[in-house]
């Protein structure tokens, strides 16, 4: 059994859920909007230059987590789910987990957006696992803090040897379809890497490279 390994946030998803989620928080009016929506600007737009500062986001991203109960944040992900992310699953990218599936591979999304967020929309799309940056949980309530290692840039590849490692899993024969610049460690790992309607670094390593270059849209 190989691995399947995808991105998700524009990989799988014609967008990103985590600016997705920071757009929808501002709509429910539980943040602040005009400054709400700045920062998730600034922070999505340092992301997509490679510049972003992991843990200065997190600070920002996981904050209105700690602002609401449990019961409160499960209602409002729900919403988020239909209004925010179904629009944005791409049938191309649910044919391409299909092909991994009939192959028999393993499919894991590995993701730098936070648990929360993402573990219902892996569910969604029906993979055998996913590794995300974790909130810190205390008591059953989120602090706000993050938990570990944050699952971005090398910290997808340390959080990935350390699941290798607890599930017996290896990379032989692995493929990983990601989008971005921010996940060049990691495509440099596996065996078959893919770049999926890429960003322009990644485009053109990719091409230097001699490695498959993809579109899901």
């Amino acid at each position: 059994m190989s691995l399947a390994i995808f991105d998700l946030d524009n990989t799988l998803l014609n967008g990103d859920s985590d600016h997705a989620w920071g757009e929808f928080l501002c709509e429910q009016e539980i943040v602040d909007a005009a400054e709400y929506s700045k920062s998730n600007d600034y922070f999505f737009q340092q992301y997509q230059q490679g510049t972003l500062d992991i843990q200065e986001f997190l600070e920002f991203a996981l904050r209105p987590l700690a602002m609401l109960s449990t019961q409160k944040l499960s209602e409002l992900h729900t919403q988020f789910m239909l209004q925010k992310v179904e629009p944005i699953i791409l049938p191309k990218a649910l044919a391409l987990l299909q092909k991994h599936r009939d192959q028999g591979d393993f499919l894991l999304i590995i993701t730098a957006t936070n648990s929360f967020v993402t573990g219902p929309i892996a569910a969604r799309l029906g993979v055998d696992a996913i590794l995300a940056t974790d909130p810190e949980i205390i008591n059953g309530s989120y602090t706000g803090k993050v938990a570990g290692t944050p699952c971005f840039q090398d910290g997808k590849v340390t959080r990935l040897n350390h699941w290798l490692k607890d599930n017996n899993h290896s990379l032989q024969g692995s493929s990983f379809y990601s989008d971005s610049r921010n996940d060049l460690p990691l495509l440099e790992l596996v065996d078959h890497p893919v770049a999926v309607d890429a960003d322009e670094t990644l485009t053109q390593t990719a091409q230097q490279k001699g490695w498959p270059v993809i579109s899901l849209r």
